[in-house]
């Protein structure tokens, strides 16, 4: 061992005598060691939403970490965060859907797969109670199992008051500051809180527009700057069109999503998917575009042929396709093409000087 390693010893040994609470780790491969290690993930709903956010196979969003999900009305961020308490009931985990609008349609979240018979579900109005509700669900978690996947969706932050803007009448009162004051000392305690539980804490988010900015984002988000400065993944969703049947009604829209800042992937990397006002997400769907985005399929006119792992070629249209992925070993299959067209490899040499551009402002002079 060399000097530094003993070095690095003795001191995580008196840290660790330290903070009895918060030990000293190594970052070792293949064991979770620190509160950084995201040991579980929840899917989305969308396969290739999970693989832009989490940049490997089976990801999703990270569980301990926080995740933002903002957008304009309709775009689809109370349904992102419904599949995501889907997945994690499917792994045996706990879903709590805490909600601020008033707007919950039972029918629609067990049409995507919720049992909201064991959902729990509650009904806050102020970002103070939320918070409060949060701490509470984790502590509970540390008392009895520390192994139990919770997703916490919070939906949606926007819509939430604070306990001072409800004791006042509905005249303006200066700046509407509270709020983000607030947030901001919860984002402190709660990031900490949920960094080392199996917890997937979630917020929806409505988008603001910005007055008079005529370059660079023209959007924001309300609450202030907290919960974008401490969610590890934020993701903003947007309605790019309609689906409509032949009898020209409207019964879906497609939904675009940007992961425009992550923190366990390559960040501003997108996703496009089908969201039908049925069913939820068309995943299926968004493979195929992707494998003719990729190249990764032939395709002549409205027939596509698919070499599979057998080496036979299947003909079909894109409204079979689903029937073709329900053979599991296609569907792996394709799911690993996928995955390697898509997932990011990390160039581990150094980047030499060659490789760097220098402006003539910051140029040796």
């Amino acid at each position: 061992m060399s000097n530094k390693d003993q070095l690095a010893e003795v001191i995580a040994s008196e840290l660790n005598k330290q903070f009895k609470s918060h030990k000293v780790a190594y970052f070792l491969d293949g064991v979770d060691q620190t509160p950084t290690d995201v040991t579980d993930w929840i899917s989305t709903g969308s396969t290739i939403l999970d693989l832009a956010v989490s940049n490997k196979p089976d990801g999703g969003l990270a569980a301990g970490r926080i995740t933002e999900i903002n957008g304009l009305e309709g775009s689809g961020k109370s349904l992102i965060g419904a599949h995501a308490l889907a997945a994690t009931q499917k792994k045996g985990g706990l879903a709590v859907y805490i909600d601020t609008e008033s707007a919950v349609s039972s029918e629609f979240l067990q049409a995507i797969g919720i049992d909201t018979e064991n959902m729990l579900y509650v009904h806050l109005e102020t970002v103070e109670e939320i918070f409060d509700t949060i701490e509470t669900i984790v502590t509970k978690i540390r008392e009895s199992d520390k192994d139990k996947l919770v997703t916490i969706l919070v939906d949606s932050l926007a819509a939430a008051s604070t306990k001072v803007e409800m004791d006042a009448d509905f005249d303006k009162d200066g700046w509407a500051t509270a709020k983000a004051i607030v947030i901001s000392k919860a984002m402190r305690k709660i990031t900490q809180l949920i960094a080392r539980q199996k917890v997937c804490l979630i917020f929806t988010n409505q988008l603001r527009q910005k007055l008079g900015v005529m370059f660079g984002d023209p959007w924001t988000t309300s609450g202030g700057k907290a919960l974008p400065f401490h969610s590890s993944t934020r993701i903003r969703l947007k309605n790019v069109g309609q689906i409509k049947d032949t009898k020209k009604n409207t019964i879906g829209i497609k939904i675009r999503a940007q992961v425009i800042k992550n923190r366990l992937g390559p960040p501003l990397r997108s996703a496009d998917f089908s969201l039908y006002f049925d069913k939820g997400i068309d995943d299926f769907g968004s493979w195929l575009e992707v494998l003719k985005g990729h190249k990764l399929i032939k395709q002549a006119g409205a027939w596509y042929t698919l070499e599979d792992q057998d080496g036979k070629e299947h003909k079909f249209q894109s409204k079979d396709f689903s029937s073709l992925m329900a053979d599991e070993d296609t569907q792996k299959y394709i799911y690993d093409k996928i995955c390697s067209a898509s997932i990011l490899k990390y160039d581990s040499g150094k980047l030499g000087i060659d490789d760097v551009t220098t402006s003539d402002e910051f140029a040796d002079e």
